[in-house]
C-alpha cells in the first residue's frame, strides 16, 4: 500500500453523492466504489475495506451477519476475511455497539491482538472504522493509514459521509426491489382477473348461465383435473375447448 495525497475535489463530491442513486450499481460494486472513494478523499487513507451486514429481524441477541465485502488491496481483504473468519476484532466491536473505533498507532493498541498483528504484518499503523444502519443494510468502512496518526480525526467526516451514502444506496435498492416485485405481482393479479372474467362470459354464453354458475363450473374443473383457475381460464379464451363441459350446470346438484 503506498499513501498519496487525497483532496474533495468538486468532482469527487459528485461522485460521492452518485453513491446514493438507486441502480447504479449492485451491492459488490457499490462497496468497492466506496473503498475506492475513500482513498481518494480522506487524507492519509492508503487504503480501505467495507463490509455489508445483515441485521437480524428477529431475536435481538443476533449478531449482525457479513453479507458482501470489498477492499482496496488485496492484503487489506485479507485483514477483513481474518477478522470475519474468526468473528472478532474491532469491527465487531463495532457492529456490536453501533459506534466508531479507531487506533492513531496500533504498536501500543491492546485491544485486538491478532487483528493488529495482522495489520502490522502488512504495513498498517492506524486504522479507524465507522458505520452506518439504514435498515434493514449496515455498512463498515474501515480506513488505514500507513504511518502513526496518519488518519487525521478531523477528516472522519467524510468516512461517515461515504459510508452513509452507500448504505442508503444499497436500502434504497432492496425498498426499490420489494416495491417492484409488489408492483408486478399487483400487475399478474389483475391480468389474472382479467382473464378469468373473459372466461367467465365465455362459458356464460356457451351454457346459458349466469356468472355464479360459470365461476363454480371452472372451479369444479379446475379440482377435478388438477389444474390452475387462471390456466383454465388461459385454455377457454383462447379457444382450445371446453374440457368437462357438455351442459348448463345446476345449482342444486352442488
Amino acid at each position: 500500500m503506498q499513501q498519496t495525497p487525497s483532496v474533495l475535489t468538486d468532482q469527487l463530491a459528485v461522485e460521492i453523492a452518485r453513491l446514493g442513486i438507486v441502480g447504479e450499481s449492485s451491492d459488490i460494486g457499490t462497496l468497492h466504489r466506496v473503498t475506492e472513494l475513500a482513498c481518494q478523499a480522506v487524507p492519509g487513507c492508503a487504503g480501505a475495506t467495507s463490509i455489508r451486514w445483515a441485521i437480524p429481524s428477529g431475536d435481538a441477541g443476533e449478531r449482525p451477519e457479513p453479507l458482501a465485502s470489498a477492499a482496496s488491496h488485496p492484503d487489506l481483504a485479507e485483514v477483513a476475511d481474518r477478522q470475519l473468519a474468526r468473528r472478532r476484532g474491532p469491527v465487531f466491536d463495532v457492529v456490536e455497539h453501533r459506534r466508531a473505533v479507531s487506533s492513531d498507532d496500533i504498536l501500543v493498541e491492546t485491544r485486538w491482538p491478532e487483528a493488529v498483528n495482522d495489520m502490522l504484518s502488512r504495513g498498517v499503523r492506524c486504522f479507524s472504522t465507522t458505520p452506518h444502519v439504514r435498515a434493514p443494510v449496515l455498512v463498515t468502512l474501515t480506513l488505514y493509514g500507513v504511518g502513526a496518526r496518519a488518519l487525521a480525526r478531523s477528516q472522519h467526516a467524510i468516512a461517515s459521509l461515504l459510508v452513509a451514502q452507500g448504505s442508503a444506496a444499497m436500502s434504497n435498492s432492496l425498498q426499490y426491489d420489494s416495491v417492484h416485485r409488489t408492483a408486478v405481482q399487483l400487475q399478474e393479479a389483475v391480468e389474472a382477473r382479467a382473464i378469468v372474467d373473459q372466461a367467465k362470459g365465455i362459458l356464460m354464453h356457451a351454457l346459458g348461465c349466469d356468472a355464479d354458475d360459470a365461476f363454480a363450473e371452472m372451479r369444479r374443473i379446475s379440482q377435478t383435473r388438477h389444474v390452475k383457475l387462471t390456466a383454465l381460464a388461459q385454455r377457454i379464451v383462447g379457444d382450445q375447448g371446453l374440457p368437462e363441459i357438455t351442459e348448463r350446470p345446476d345449482r342444486t346438484t352442488d
